[in-house]
């Protein structure tokens, strides 16, 4: 399903939307209030049907339930970093415990929105991940070298010749964050002051690990982005 939204600007200028949830009556309503507030927005039923969208269209942004029978939520997400999808994530749910909300944000979402939420916060947070995935740096930096990868705090991705791996905007920001002061310890209580989405020392170790397994040869003998023992993270490239 595609809804249209309003006439004001062009199609192609709209930001396109894919809403997955199994319940009918959300996804209609999260439809309908997107497309009015200037979204183009499709919607899936479950994460086979979301797969299945994905083939045939480019989404800007993936608005994903978590309790889905099938492949759930964050099984759908892992799914996707795994095979490299860029695709911003901001995943709702009923279940608003930090350890769900951490779990979320392993699984590689951008941003995670506990229900019930007023409908204007949803849409502020679509529009901050929005402009996240488009806006460079206010201090533009150079590319960091860190073993084969390179790192563009601009483009938001590390490349190594023809590979390129997009990092997800939590990904990127924390890597951002360590690559302006290269060998200064940065303590985790920064990184959160710092971090694009509500986060916990708890959630800035996880995403540490996830980076780890995108640079690292050995991420459980990291070279680059290594841990200091109760003080934080240093990052030492080449």
């Amino acid at each position: 399903m595609i809804m249209a939204a309003p006439a004001t600007r062009s199609m192609a200028q709209l930001p396109h939307l894919l809403v997955v949830d199994d319940d009918a009556r959300t996804r209609a309503l999260l439809a309908l209030y997107l497309a009015k507030e200037g979204h183009v927005v499709s919607t899936a039923a479950s994460a086979a049907e979301a797969r299945a969208r994905m083939r045939s269209l480019a989404f800007d942004l993936l608005v994903l339930d978590v309790m889905m029978p099938g492949q759930n939520g964050v099984e759908f997400a892992q799914a996707l970093r795994r095979e490299q999808y860029a695709i911003p994530i901001l995943m709702l749910t009923a279940r608003a415990e930090a350890e769900h909300r951490i779990e979320g944000l392993e699984a590689g979402a951008d941003d995670y929105l506990p229900k019930p939420f007023e409908p204007r916060e949803l849409l502020l947070r679509i529009a901050a991940i929005l402009r996240r995935a488009v806006k460079a740096p206010e201090n533009p930096q150079l590319a960091i070298k860190l073993g084969r990868w390179r790192f563009d705090p601009e483009r938001s991705e590390i490349v190594s010749g023809a590979e390129t791996v997009r990092l997800t905007d939590v990904e990127a920001s924390l890597l951002r964050v360590l690559s302006q002061s290269p060998g200064v310890i940065v303590s985790r209580e920064e990184l959160v002051d710092r971090s694009p989405v509500p986060m916990n020392a708890r959630s800035v170790d996880v995403q540490v690990n996830r980076l780890r397994r995108k640079i690292e040869a050995d991420p459980r003998a990291p070279r680059y982005l290594q841990t200091v023992r109760g003080s934080g993270y240093v990052l030492r490239p080449d």
